[in-house]
């Protein structure tokens, strides 16, 4: 399979929500509410504030595709300290999935946080996602805190957050 990652453009933005849509319906229910799913998908997957975060310095925007065809997504972004990038959003098209599309993304996120002095990934997740924990695990994340973020609206993200060292070699990606 022939898996090109590339920076997300602007066309590409359209695509990115419905797919993050797809995931989502695919993913959470039985692990939050249907409100909650829609709730969060507008608040974190506007066209707008896609749109705006292409144009923010600090935040990286990858899609994978396949034979032409969209067929993952990640975000990360720069913390502040400097230390420390947060991969923020990563999706893999459910028949996609276990092919190591999501992998070469998270390499991706690796020379973004390398080239910006980054030595730790970041990145939360449910805590009720375990085919997700299990997959940043098999990629070398463990577990570092539990979080319980009030997002407004009643609604929580009850995650964990889980990290990965870079090693100074990891720079040669």
């Amino acid at each position: 399979m022939n898996v090109l990652i590339t920076p997300v453009s602007v066309a590409d933005v359209d695509s990115l929500v419905a797919l993050a849509r797809q995931v989502w319906q695919r993913t959470y229910p039985g692990i939050i509410s249907q409100e909650q799913i829609d709730y969060m998908l507008a608040q974190r997957y506007g066209r707008d504030r896609l749109l705006a975060e292409l144009e923010e310095p600090g935040i990286w925007w990858d899609k994978a595709t396949v034979g032409g065809c969209l067929a993952a997504f990640s975000s990360c972004i720069a913390m502040a300290g400097g230390s420390e990038m947060k991969l923020d959003k990563l999706y893999v098209d459910p028949l996609r999935q276990h092919g190591g599309i999501g992998g070469r993304l998270i390499e991706e996120v690796e020379r973004h946080a390398c080239a910006a002095d980054c030595r730790t990934l970041i990145l939360a997740v449910n805590k009720r996602n375990e085919a997700a924990i299990a997959a940043y695990r098999r990629y070398g994340f463990v577990v570092r805190d539990s979080v319980c973020v009030d997002i407004g609206h009643g609604f929580v993200m009850d995650d964990f957050i889980m990290s990965k060292s870079l090693p100074p070699a990891a720079a040669s990606l």
